[in-house]
């Protein structure tokens, strides 16, 4: 059955690998990038691959009013859809910190992605999935950090921080919309890919060529796909050992989860309180 797909971060390494593997399974395509020149050639090899239908979205994810503009035209174009791939990530930067005062990889790995799946949950009918990318790379959040408080020193830290707390909030939501919508909640799953794949941000921040990334983009589709799948919601998969597993400790304590979370809404809420001011 052919399924309507939203890619974030689909220009290149694992994003457009598996962008290009979904259109030649006949998948309807929405893929977005921050840059619109690679977000062109994208859209080129995605048809290539055999899509019949692609759209696209350009948006700098590490910008609350791009993301929300993104999170419209989104709505704007379509009445339905049933998987998002939260792919779209970031780990070394010159520059760590936003207009906002965030560090990038909160703004980008972890609050971006929860704007775009809890905005789009009206459009998630059915058998729906939110793939959310993790890393085996997970460290405690300090949630005076995420809000801008201070400073994250060291990028690795940041990073790692940002992926235990995506992987925290898709467990959370996963409970909160099991309790709202019951059978009809959409399912979320956090996965680490596989460590050091051959992309672009392993290549900068590593310094290694990487593992072949069709080890992550082929259980990114499983997982978005494959009915086996469909009552994991919450679960966090890890693809080194190739199984569901237990993230971070710091991410089982119910109680941290929620804390996060209020954070979060917090920090969304007070940009959307911001952007109102300013459109007045």
């Amino acid at each position: 059955m052919t399924k309507n797909i939203l890619i974030t971060g689909a220009t290149d390494g694992i994003g457009l690998l598996t962008a290009e593997k979904l259109a030649a399974q006949g998948h309807e395509l929405l893929i977005h990038g921050r840059n619109p020149e690679k977000l062109a050639a994208a859209i080129d090899k995605v048809k290539a691959a055999g899509a019949k239908q692609v759209s696209s979205y350009q948006a700098d994810l590490s910008d609350f009013t791009e993301t929300r503009t993104l999170i419209e035209q989104i709505k704007a174009d379509h009445s339905q859809m049933d998987i998002i791939i939260n792919n779209a990530g970031i780990y070394k930067t010159n520059n760590p910190i936003t207009k906002d005062n965030l560090d990038v990889r909160f703004v980008v790995n972890t609050l971006a992605p929860y704007m775009i799946s809890k905005e789009l949950l009206p459009l998630l009918k059915g058998e729906s999935r939110v793939i959310n990318l993790s890393s085996a790379a997970q460290a405690p959040v300090d949630l005076d950090a995420l809000q801008g408080k201070y400073p994250i020193e060291d990028q690795f830290s940041a990073y790692a921080q940002s992926k235990l707390a995506i992987t925290m909030w898709s467990r959370t939501l996963a409970e909160h919309w099991r309790a709202d919508l019951q059978e009809n909640a959409p399912t979320i799953i956090a996965v680490n890919p596989a460590s050091l794949l051959a992309s672009k941000m392993v290549k900068e921040g590593f310094g290694v060529a990487g593992k072949d990334m069709n080890i992550g983009a082929d259980i990114l589709i499983d997982l978005a796909i494959k009915a086996e799948y469909h009552n994991c919601s919450g679960q966090y998969f890890d693809n080194d050992i190739g199984q569901f597993s237990a993230p971070h400790p710091a991410g089982e304590d119910a109680e941290n989860r929620e804390l996060l979370v209020e954070a979060i809404e917090r920090i969304v809420g007070d940009d959307r309180n911001i952007a109102d001011d300013q459109a007045k």
